[in-house]
């Protein structure tokens, strides 16, 4: 048999036999490798295992371990999944399911009940779908490809009308290919046929998909935990039917699902929805709405330190304040063109007749604050000498989020923005620019995030986009010189632009390893000539500033959660809102309790007292379920020698504190963590 060349991403070449596949050659490079191997990468595209490879193909191998191995092996677990739901639950259908990061899921559509509506999965179905998916993954049921007409997919998915939906071309799955007149599937035929075969003409479990996917169903497969259950309306829109998303994990190894299972553990511990209630910092009463969170006294005493020290290091960094109000005559965001590229982000207009003639006049309650920073701008006469011209506000906007997006804090209908605004000329872009990616990062710092990496995002190929090529490619060098400033890792988003510019996100790694989005920076050459923005420049004619997009928080709210989750809800101690608790032991201990409260508190500390109207023990339990950084205790003792019991978050216990010293020791604390601003 004749011999073909394959290229290898080291840059050498391997002779093999003719018609040798994918797999074959990971085989013929070595035993671990063959282990290893998920899929291949043939010239740029990935082809399953068994593809079979041609002279001249450039072939990379992904192994398990890594992210595109992962990402096949959870895609494949996901069509056992299916095919588990529809064994287990004859007469169900289903419509998408890709990998996620970490996981998988689907959605489904259960036969309808006794009330004639589709039935719902139950907590304790999941179990039982597991242990039909290794049933199915212990058979080594082959992923099967195949590339058939349009008419005869829509025979084989008859019984499931989503997946029809997708061959006609009505519905977008993300893990399928319907190209024009065919349908790309993959089946896992049975160790012996179904006796109820869901798909027509098949004995066993067909997908649309575009694969590729690991060999069998016993190939990597099998270290997976299914999680939870949830609501999903088809296509994303609440008119179409609402589905029942079963969401999963899968690994390469059961030490990895067992670590992922661990942090997951650890992140419902730390979930702020959970200590937002425990604590007393924020709730979403019902007659409020979905998204709209309000916040109890402890969560706005964090709130507002949070936001005073940011307007210190503002106010350092020579930005001015500005305020605008919460709603605006439909004119400035069609004149910004949030109304052409952003309406389906914003709530319904208010309609007034008694305004505007006989048509009356819309407002809108603002989704962005930066229209009304370009109103400032624009109100007088410019000129080169007060550029850069930096405007800052803790704005609110109001975004219609859907229902089943809406989570706690982190994404939320109502959300009170820390925006800032630059305005710079051309030449002082870059300068600018790397200034201000450097005053974000030192300031989410300072709330104690450390952990770094950026994500470039720009114009893809949607209409989505406005303005010229050559602005897009500029504004995008600006940002990727800033970045690599920086000394960040920095990854490519393809597409994730906002509609007028691109952007660098600064996302953020928190205790337990999650990532973040965080601050955002976006360069702008489109908003300030749809304004008419002009300043006067050293040569005494006009020019159109650039303007930077800058929110630091992202919004207060979600900074908010993200760093009750950081914290596991304990606060450093300049954030906690309450710093010291004093704990007298008896009755006629609480005078002196009082004072070294009321010392504290003329220091400029939070502290309280709790009487000994209860066991002390307990007392000290409480505290420490709230996460207090400090409890004092004092006694006979202390009272007689002017000392306190220091009690502190996750450290010894000491006796006989004298009450200055432990004055000294917070003041210097909380200098520490602020940086002595």
């Amino acid at each position: 048999m004749a011999d073909i060349t394959i290229s290898l991403p080291d840059g050498s070449s391997r002779q093999v036999d003719e018609g040798t596949t994918v797999g074959q050659l990971a085989a013929s490079i070595g035993r671990g490798l063959a282990k290893a191997a998920v899929i291949g990468v043939v010239n740029g595209v990935e082809r399953d295992l068994v593809a079979p490879l041609a002279d001249g193909d450039t072939v990379e191998i992904v192994t398990a371990d890594s992210p595109r191995g992962l990402f096949t092996i959870r895609h494949s677990t996901a069509h056992v999944m299916a095919q588990a739901v529809l064994d287990e639950f004859p007469g169900a259908t289903f419509g998408i399911g890709p990998p996620v990061e970490d996981g998988f899921y689907y959605d489904f559509q259960l036969p309808a009940g006794a009330d004639g509506k589709p039935a719902t999965f139950e907590p304790d179905d999941l179990p039982r779908i597991e242990a039909r998916m290794r049933e199915i993954i212990a058979e080594s049921q082959p992923f099967v490809r195949d590339d058939i007409p349009n008419d005869a997919a829509r025979e084989v998915f008859a019984d499931h009308p989503f997946k029809l939906e997708i061959i006609d071309g009505e519905a977008e799955d993300p893990t399928s290919v319907t190209e024009t007149g065919t349908a790309r599937t993959y089946e896992n035929p049975p160790a012996s046929p179904k006796e109820r075969p869901p798909f027509r003409g098949h004995a066993g479990f067909i997908d649309l998909c575009r694969g590729p996917h690991v060999p069998d169903t016993k190939a990597h497969l099998g270290h997976f935990k299914l999680l939870r259950i949830a609501g999903a309306y088809w296509r994303g829109d609440e008119t179409k039917p609402q589905l029942q998303r079963v969401y999963g994990t899968a690994w390469a190894s059961k030490k990895d699902l067992d670590a992922h299972l661990e942090r997951l553990e650890e992140a419902a511990k730390r979930d702020h929805r959970k200590l937002g209630a425990e604590l007393d910092l924020f709730s979403f009463p019902e007659e409020v709405g979905s998204g709209l969170a309000v916040f109890h006294p402890k969560g706005g005493t964090v709130r507002r330190l949070m936001e005073d020290y940011s307007r210190r290091r503002h106010e350092a960094a020579d930005y001015e304040f500005v305020y605008s109000p919460h709603i605006t005559k439909a004119q400035l965001f069609e004149t910004s063109g949030h109304l052409q590229w952003f309406a389906d982000g914003m709530f319904p207009p208010m309609h007034f007749e008694d305004e505007g003639g006989a048509e009356g006049q819309d407002y809108y309650l603002k989704p962005m604050n930066c229209p009304f920073h370009c109103l400032i701008f624009q109100s007088r006469q410019r000129s080169y000498r007060e550029l850069p011209l930096r405007l800052f506000e803790f704005g609110s906007v109001y975004r219609y989020e859907k229902s089943g997006v809406v989570h706690g804090l982190t994404r939320v209908r109502g959300m009170t923005q820390d925006d800032a605004h630059i305005y710079c000329t051309r030449e002082q872009m870059g300068a600018e620019l790397q200034s201000l990616l450097g005053f974000v990062l030192g300031l989410l710092r300072d709330y104690g995030l450390d952990d770094f990496y950026l994500e470039l995002s720009t114009r893809g190929d949607s209409d989505k986009f406005i303005g010229a090529d050559e602005d897009w490619e500029e504004a995008t060098a600006a940002l990727a010189a800033a970045a690599g400033e920086s000394g960040l890792e920095l990854v490519d988003d393809p597409g994730g632009a906002a509609f007028y510019g691109p952007k660098i996100s600064v996302q953020a790694r928190d205790a337990i390893g999650r990532t973040w989005q965080m601050s955002t920076i976006q360069l702008d050459f489109q908003e300030p000539p749809r304004f008419g923005l002009e300043y006067v420049g050293a040569d005494g004619a006009r020019h159109t500033p650039v303007m930077i997009h800058r929110a630091l928080f992202g919004s207060v709210e979600r900074f908010f959660g993200v760093l009750v989750e950081h914290y596991a809800g304990a606060f450093p101690t300049w954030l906690a809102p309450v710093q010291v608790r004093l704990l007298p032991v008896r009755d006629d201990h609480m005078a002196y309790a009082d004072r070294i409260a009321d010392r504290l508190r003329a220091e400029g500390f939070r502290a309280d007292v709790v009487d000994a109207g209860e066991k002390l023990g307990n007392r000290i339990r409480k505290a420490k379920g709230e996460k207090l950084p400090y409890v004092l205790v004092v006694g006979d003792d202390d009272v007689d020698h002017g000392t306190v019991g220091v009690n502190p978050r996750g450290g010894e216990v000491e006796r006989d504190v004298s009450a200055d010293d432990f004055v000294d020791r917070l003041r210097a604390e909380v200098l520490a963590q602020t940086g002595g601003r």
